[in-house]
């Protein structure tokens, strides 16, 4: 299995402990009454764990190099704060990791510990870069070795969060934001951006609700044309809770888990789906697949999403027939800006409501308002 494949939750993760939903349902910042801009402060991440840091970090390491784009939404300049960081964005999304590199030259000095997505770092290796804060992906607490490197690092005293944009985006994004800002010094950033946010998804909440009756019938296919078909998100987890919110229905619930699964071809044929959604990135050297994110042009994009609706299982679909047939850019789903992703799902599975959001503007109003990082290149195609 290639390691773009790891970045799908049908790998173990672990489930957040009822004590971290009690966690986030407040906010995820200072814990202390010491009050913003004290240190040390205690802060609560998304498993439930209360951590101290005692001053503002200046030397930290990411378990996963795709929190560089989510650290760049709380932080002018995250690549200067870094001292480690995961190394598997360039195998999974190459464009990316080049635009990164492009945008901070200073990246090609930062320590890579891993070289794939799900792999653990050695905790001895960590510790040697002297981090003052390490932020880990919720799934990563499923590894054992990665619990023994927390055991070690915080033994050492060195603190450990977790944050999670990826298992339940709906749920944990803004208090991942808010966390990341109080872990880091940075609480006016992030509160800009959380509140950003908040705007556009009360507004998705209130057109559904104001509608009311149920969406059409949706197939969500994770790197369609790249895997056989169909691995999709169920309502529980990943993007489907975005199915959800949208009161759309779902094909794939009742058929896999509730964070997602396999769809059989069978199921795909006699789905009805009258929508179809499908995520891709641009991978060097490969043209399988739907073809999105940097530097990619959005008559390629398209272009890839023609291709990928002529497999007999989606040409035969309603969808197909109806033009009614949409591209994502993968990383939306483990990215704190996956509200651009919401926006234009929104638009794709009820336009009757929401016809009139323009995920377009959004993306450029996080360009220029709060990411350090800027996104260009086609993250979204449709064929209607």
């Amino acid at each position: 299995m290639d390691d773009v494949a790891r970045t799908l939750p049908s790998h173990p993760r672990p489930a957040l402990p009822r004590r971290a939903v009690l966690g986030v349902a407040g906010v995820l910042a200072v814990g202390s009454a010491r009050g913003q801009g004290a240190w040390p402060r205690t802060v609560t991440d998304v498993l439930g764990r209360r951590v101290t840091i005692k001053a503002p970090p200046r030397a930290v390491l990411l378990g996963e190099g795709f929190q560089l784009l989510n650290l760049a939404l709380v932080h002018p300049d995250p690549v200067s704060i870094l001292v480690g960081t995961g190394g598997e964005l360039k195998r999974v999304d190459a464009a990316m990791d080049t635009a990164l590199r492009r945008r901070f030259p200073a990246l090609e000095r930062v320590p890579e510990l891993t070289a794939s997505v799900g792999q653990g770092f050695p905790a001895e290796r960590a510790l040697a870069l002297r981090p003052d804060l390490v932020v880990l992906s919720a799934w990563q607490a499923n590894s054992q070795e990665m619990r023994r490197a927390v055991e070690l690092l915080e033994g050492s005293g060195v603190p450990v969060v977790y944050v999670d944009f990826f298992q339940r985006p709906a749920r944990n994004t803004v208090p991942g934001l808010r966390l990341l800002g109080a872990a880091l010094g940075q609480e006016e950033r992030a509160e800009g951006i959380t509140a950003f946010i908040e705007e556009r998804k009360a507004r998705i909440a209130g057109g559904v609700a104001a509608r009311g009756g149920e969406g059409p019938r949706v197939l969500f296919a994770a790197y369609a044309g790249r895997w056989p078909c169909c691995w999709a998100p169920g309502p529980e987890g990943s993007v489907g809770e975005f199915l959800v919110a949208l009161r759309a229905r779902n094909v794939a619930a009742g058929v896999v888990p509730g964070g997602g699964g396999s769809i059989p071809v069978e199921s795909v044929l006699l789905s009805g789906a009258e929508v179809f959604i499908g995520t891709g990135t641009a991978v060097q050297g490969e043209t399988a697949g739907l073809q999105l994110g940097g530097g990619v042009s959005p008559e390629a994009a398209r272009a890839s999403l023609e291709v990928v609706m002529r497999a007999p299982e989606l040409a035969a679909l309603p969808a197909a027939r109806a033009r009614r047939a949409f591209g994502l850019w993968h990383a939306f789903t483990q990215s704190a800006i996956n509200i651009v992703a919401e926006e234009a799902m929104a638009r794709w599975v009820r336009p009757e409501i929401f016809g009139a959001l323009d995920p377009a503007a959004t993306l450029a109003e996080i360009n220029g308002r709060f990411s350090a990082f800027p996104y260009e290149g086609s993250f979204w195609t449709g064929l209607g």
